[in-house]
């Protein structure tokens, strides 16, 4: 979502961790979907399991190929699972259609896999992210992330109750999981030193969320307005240069917000070898052409 500053303060959770020097958060709220119209209190608080702090799955992992297994997966980071109100509707909804562990777990591995390749790849540079921490709440809106008061590396997702209530029990479990895995993006993306559009920034994680076939029923393809309109608008363009320039194009975009500070010409003809507007224009073209067809 755009990185901005809420607007109105959310309430503080229970103090997981030991204070530090506090460093300022980062924000990137979710809006709606068209057709939903969607402020906080005392919480549970629980830690989702993951398998790199299950015993039993260290044990398996070194049964054999001690090494290969150590270089093959991605650092994993804490999770941890805090419901603000257990008498809420919504957080009875998410409790029976929810496997939280399961479905956060699942999103880390698919963005960092998505984003990075794999541990071995000498390209790519995941950002050293410790903790996860899904907040359930009563709020307007949709879902934002934010850094933690400890610092930036420990993660804070927060997902209205308010919008799980809202949402049509069938397609519950894959909504809610979309979501998730947009706003796990925003725990893994580089943002160019701070200075990545907004529009970039979402679309790359609406981008994870569509190749991990969770677009819900009514994103479609749109050749209006500018490139960076942001999420799925953004996202399409984004799977249109991925299937033209090869697979690992959304990687190369990524790290190169990690290395630079955006500047668009240079960016987009270093990477693409064109601007990007000419990009857009391609692409607007492309879409046009594959509606005709039909």
């Amino acid at each position: 979502m755009t990185l901005r500053e809420q607007t109105s303060p959310a309430p503080t959770p229970t103090a997981i961790f030991s204070p530090v020097s506090p460093a300022p958060p980062t924000v990137s709220a979710l809006p709606l979907p068209p057709g939903r119209s969607s402020s906080a209190a005392g919480g549970s608080k629980t830690i989702i399991p993951s398998s790199a702090e299950d015993p039993g799955n260290a044990k398996k992992g070194k049964h054999h190929h001690d090494d290969i297994e150590e270089d093959s997966s991605f650092p994993q980071p804490k999770l941890r699972l805090e419901i603000r109100d257990l008498n809420h509707p919504g957080a009875a909804k998410f409790l029976g259609s929810v496997n939280a562990g399961n479905v956060v777990s699942d999103a880390v591995a698919n963005v960092q896999r998505l984003l990075y390749g794999s541990p071995k790849d000498r390209h790519t540079t995941v950002p050293p992210t410790r903790s996860v921490t899904l907040v359930l709440r009563d709020m307007d809106g949709v879902a934002y992330t934010t850094g933690t008061d400890l610092d930036d590396d420990h993660k804070e997702i927060h997902l209205s109750l308010r919008y799980i209530n809202d949402i049509s029990t069938p397609r519950l479990t894959s909504e809610v999981t979309g979501v998730l895995t947009h706003e796990l993006v925003h725990c893994y993306q580089w943002n160019a030193k701070g200075t990545c559009p907004g529009g970039l920034i979402e679309g790359i994680a609406d981008w994870v969320r569509l190749n991990c076939d969770l677009s819900p029923p009514h994103w479609k393809r749109e050749t209006s307005g500018k490139w960076d309109g942001g999420y799925q608008h953004t996202a399409y363009f984004l799977e249109y240069l991925e299937g033209r320039f090869g697979e690992g194009t959304v990687r190369k975009v990524n790290e190169k917000l990690r290395l630079h500070k955006y500047e668009p010409k240079p960016f987009w003809t270093e990477l693409l070898g064109r601007p990007v507007e000419q990009l857009w224009g391609d692409y607007v073209e492309n879409v046009t052409g594959e509606a005709l067809k039909c």
